[in-house]
């Protein structure tokens, strides 16, 4: 008598389509390298779309072999990317991107299960509902932004639109479902401009999300838990949050990274350095801060005597002369890993979402510099609400400059290992780390709302 045949496994098709950003590309490859992680009996597959100019930067990153790239042409300008043109940039995507996103879906195989779509790609939800593939929305920044642009009308409502700054920046915003007390100054920068143009794109990606199928956060539950109640409670389909989706696996004692001669010079500074004692330094991958400002920067570092390690990009070389004995200038790091040092005790950061949220994992203490969009409001969570960390600018004027004597002051408070502030901030720290650890454990938030998606996904 012959053996019974095993039965098939079913292949389930996912596409990632992720805003053509490292800060919306990052967090979406480390949820599909976990949605393919998980899978059980359950075989899934996953196209993820990116440019071809994209393709060029992180085709060679170690990858899955269940995840394959899908290149569509190049649809942005090199010089928009390079410029920071963040009006132009939006437009694009929006406009120039649809096209060969379809042309793409004709030719996978297997047919496409389920569309992952970054919100900021609205028209995403509506190739998906033409075709019948049910499209979950992808939302990289913090839940309670989302619940911000997604209840404007009581900004309206509340006489706090138009928002004037310089007359009204510290008036507190406490309607907002989810939304701790927050002043106007710490709102997303969109809703300050003149210019009305992004701010109506963004209402316009929230209205989009009522037509997808599902709502995707990077974010941690326990940190934003009455934001999610607020959505959940607003939407008809699931709400799940897979925070922090950052590459801790790549952590693990036998994780496959290539690791770079400069990388190795890097680390090996760092294990040269006593405990708690270097200060880390980056400020995002688009949009920069002036060149006055570096030089204040550099020199405020300088004249600290503190120790730094500092992911300065194209202005290495310049930096490399002014930053003395005590500090490192690098082109690029593995900021995770670097976080996790034993010897990095605190983090300089702009407090783009998801650097916040390696640095929540990593548990150190944050001095917050943000430069736009959401990184205002997360600058507030860390101050205010986890009280992890201090603001470097204490005025939301962007055009003021913070100068060298506040810089060295600020840093070397920061820095000092006897100060009870500094214990009482590293206590919070330890804790938050803890509450984010829990999410991703064995019947955490995180794992738990992603098993959710996978077997809604797969069923």
């Amino acid at each position: 008598m012959a053996p019974a045949s095993a039965e098939p496994i079913a292949t389930h098709h996912v596409v990632a389509m992720p805003y053509p950003g490292r800060g919306h590309i990052n967090p979406m490859m480390n949820l599909c390298k976990s949605l393919v992680s998980k899978s059980n009996r359950i075989n899934i597959i996953v196209t993820f779309v990116v440019t071809e100019e994209w393709l060029g930067f992180i085709g060679s990153e170690t990858k899955p072999a269940s995840i394959r790239f899908g290149p569509i042409p190049n649809v942005l300008p090199s010089e928009l990317i390079r410029a920071g043109d963040m009006l132009r940039f939006v437009e694009v995507t929006m406009t120039k991107m649809e096209e060969p996103f379809e042309r793409l879906l004709d030719r996978l195989d297997p047919p496409v299960s389920i569309i992952i779509a970054d919100t900021f790609l609205p028209w995403a939800v509506d190739v998906g509902n033409r075709r019948n593939i049910p499209v979950a929305s992808f939302w990289p920044m913090p839940a309670s932004v989302f619940s911000i642009f997604l209840h404007f009308d009581l900004l309206v409502q509340n006489c706090h639109f138009p928002i004037k700054l310089s007359e009204r920046g510290e008036e507190l915003v406490d309607y907002i479902p989810g939304l701790s007390p927050a002043r106007l100054a710490d709102l997303p920068t969109i809703l300050h401009s003149e210019d009305q143009t992004l701010l109506l794109r963004a209402l316009d990606l929230t209205f989009q999300v009522t037509k997808a199928q599902y709502l995707l956060s990077t974010s941690i539950f326990e940190l934003e838990a009455p934001v999610f109640s607020a959505l959940q409670a607003k939407y008809p389909f699931p709400v799940y949050s897979f925070g922090p989706l950052i590459p801790c696996f790549n952590l693990q004692p036998n994780a496959s990274i290539n690791t770079s001669h400069n990388e190795s010079d890097y680390l090996k500074w760092l294990d040269s350095q006593p405990e708690s004692s270097v200060l880390y330094v980056s400020t995002g991958s688009f949009l920069s801060i002036s060149s006055a400002q570096m030089e204040e920067m550099a020199a405020g570092f300088r004249d600290s005597g503190v120790r730094y390690l500092w992911v300065a990009r194209d202005k290495m070389s310049r930096l490399k002369e002014d930053c003395g004995e005590a500090g490192m200038v690098v082109p690029w790091c593995d900021q995770l890993k670097v976080l996790c040092h034993s010897s990095v005790g605190g983090f300089w950061t702009h407090c783009g979402w998801n650097s916040t949220l390696e640095n929540v994992f990593a548990g150190v203490p944050m001095l917050a510099l943000p430069l736009s969009m959401d990184q205002f409001l997360s600058s507030k969570f860390v101050v205010e609400d986890w009280k992890i960390g201090w603001r470097v600018r204490k005025e939301p004027d962007l055009e003021c400059l913070v100068r060298r004597e506040e810089i060295a002051e600020l840093v070397l408070a920061f820095m000092d290992s006897k100060s009870a502030v500094r214990k009482e901030m590293m206590t919070r720290a330890k804790e938050i780390q803890g509450t984010c650890w829990r999410a991703i454990e064995n019947g955490g938030s995180s794992e738990t709302n992603l098993n959710a998606f996978i077997k809604d996904i797969t069923k």
